[in-house]
């Protein structure tokens, strides 16, 4: 619920309200305007009165908020969300672009990438420590030894780094290396993995499941919210349909729907969404087109030897023209690039 304070109600009313709320097991969410106060308040309704909290000082109204995913959603916040990571931002008028390899597999490999990207215009450096991978036999990362080269490629390039996490005992291992953490679309829905992000500070970049409703999507950042973390950036990766022609089937209309619904930032992956590096740069356009906040992309040197996903990898000065193209469609949408 939103609890509305009057324009005259002091700070002792207000601090007198979220105590009483902290009294009945509520966590509290105060948003400071120029002339009013409203404090969001998420838990259950049904061990307090309304009518109590309106007869407390300062108090104008009440209204409840009606979607499940409460502090995700715009009835408690409306202004749209700009997470930080490291020296950059996702969200308001900049594109953000994440890109890198989908494994990192040897230092000179990652460091190589690192510097393209950056060259190209990129300002997060990606890449996967911890594999999630179909098969037992694949290619499962080379764990911290990945963490400690991809944090050595970030500081010589000035880049933030976001990398995977997989496990909930690996948390605040990742954490020491990453600037942002990034839960998987297999992930999505391990409740126990979302509250233990949800307890750190780091920026979290949540992916859409398999085959996750949009309100699903949502109510898994809610998880991470609930536990203090509102540092959740969305990120649109493709669904599983019926279509095989592509690795999954991007589907551009949740971008404008979770706009919409929420005010977290949402990214796109048209590197997972595709699954072969042709159709990369067509859904990149259309993504921003469409009014994402960023765009996460696969840039391998060799992607003919790559170890994981090299059919859907940019080479370097793929990911170069890229860019370039990228310019025209951002300045149309009103952002930078």
């Amino acid at each position: 619920m939103i609890i509305i304070m009057r324009n005259n109600a002091t700070k002792a009313d207000i601090e007198a309200m979220e105590r009483r709320l902290a009294d009945f097991g509520f966590k509290t969410h105060p948003i400071y305007g120029e002339t009013k106060t409203v404090i969001g308040a998420v838990g259950d309704k049904r061990r307090l009165s309304m009518n109590q909290l309106l007869m407390m000082n300062g108090v104008e109204n009440i209204v409840p908020i009606m979607k499940p995913y409460k502090l995700a959603g715009r009835e408690l916040q409306k202004e749209q969300s700009v997470i930080p990571v490291g020296n950059t931002t996702i969200g308001g008028d900049r594109i953000t672009v994440i890109a890198g390899p989908c494994a990192i597999e040897s230092r000179e490999q990652f460091s190589y990438v690192a510097k393209k990207v950056k060259e190209a215009g990129a300002t997060i450096l990606r890449g996967g420590a911890f594999k999630q991978r179909s098969s037992p036999y694949s290619f499962a990362g080379l764990e911290e030894e990945g963490l400690k080269i991809m944090r050595d490629a970030g500081d010589e390039t000035g880049l933030p780094i976001c990398t995977e996490v997989l496990d909930p005992r690996d948390v605040d291992l990742v954490a020491s290396y990453a600037d942002m953490m990034q839960i998987g679309a297999r992930n999505m829905q391990n409740f126990k993995l979302l509250r233990e992000v949800g307890k750190h500070n780091k920026p979290i970049l949540l992916k859409r499941g398999l085959s996750s409703t949009i309100e699903e999507w949502l109510m898994a950042a809610e998880y991470i919210m609930s536990e203090g973390n509102e540092k959740v950036i969305l990120c649109e990766r493709g669904i599983r349909t019926f279509e095989p022609s592509t690795r999954n089937t991007f589907d551009l209309s949740a971008i404008p729907v979770t706009k919409e619904l929420s005010h977290l930032p949402i990214i796109a992956d048209p590197s997972h969404a595709a699954g072969t590096y042709k159709y990369v740069s067509s859904l990149s356009l259309g993504a921003v087109a469409a009014g994402a906040d960023g765009l996460m992309i696969e840039v391998h040197q060799s992607p003919e030897t790559a170890m994981s996903d090299g059919e859907q990898s940019l080479m370097p000065e793929h990911f170069a023209e890229l860019m370039t193209k990228l310019k025209p469609v951002a300045d149309a949408v009103g952002k930078k690039l």
